[in-house]
């Protein structure tokens, strides 16, 4: 696995490994991820073989800009526009209606998908690097804890990673389904604060 600095050169040598079908690790905010470009389809494939995930487990989608997510899903609504203003850049992920360009490997054959647009900065700037969204899971087999440096990864298939050093640790990100108004998961941001942007009495 080639190393590269989180520097301007570092990333254009992930984006382009991205473009070409290559698995990347790299840092979010939580934990060391692996990425590929979620319209290609063999990317994906390579990436779920290295995993050892089943092909019916969705993936998390990251995004630079909130814009950037129209690629991933339908119109996302009004209470999903509310969300992203509060909270992205952050540790938000919103489930919502899937794009139909995008292939149904990367959304495990479901008629959604989970978009976020995380707070670490780096992580987005391989996003703008790439020139797109990336799938965004965690750097390890799938059933095993996830990675907080590159040093302990013993995956194979994998390309090229950004390395920042190792993470703290962190919460996993709160996991919303907009249309059935209720948190899968929650992480760093709350049922109360979510309630609150809907409910228009969100301090922020």
């Amino acid at each position: 696995m080639k190393r590269v600095p989180p520097t301007a050169e570092g990333l254009a040598a992930a984006a382009a490994c991205l473009r070409a079908g290559g698995v990347v690790a790299y840092p979010t905010e939580t934990v060391y991820g692996l990425g590929v470009d979620p319209f290609n389809v063999d990317a994906v494939e390579r990436l779920l073989e290295a995993k050892g995930r089943p092909a019916g487990n969705p993936f998390i989608m990251i995004v630079a800009e909130t814009g950037d997510a129209d690629s991933l899903c339908e119109e996302p609504g009004e209470d999903a526009r509310l969300l992203m203003k509060a909270f992205w850049p952050g540790p938000l992920s919103l489930i919502l209606p899937k794009h139909p360009g995008l292939p149904d490997v990367a959304a495990g054959g479901l008629g959604e998908v989970a978009v976020r647009c995380p707070a670490l900065e780096i992580a987005r700037d391989l996003c703008r690097a790439v020139g797109g969204p990336l799938i965004s899971t965690s750097l390890n087999r799938s059933g095993e804890p996830p990675a907080l440096d590159l040093d302990t990864c013993v995956l194979e298939g994998i390309d090229l990673a950004v390395d920042t050093g190792a993470l703290p640790p962190a919460k996993p990100s709160t996991v919303y389904h907009v249309a059935e108004r209720r948190v899968l998961r929650e992480g760093p941001i709350g049922v109360g604060a979510i309630a609150a942007v809907l409910a228009g009495t969100y301090p922020g």
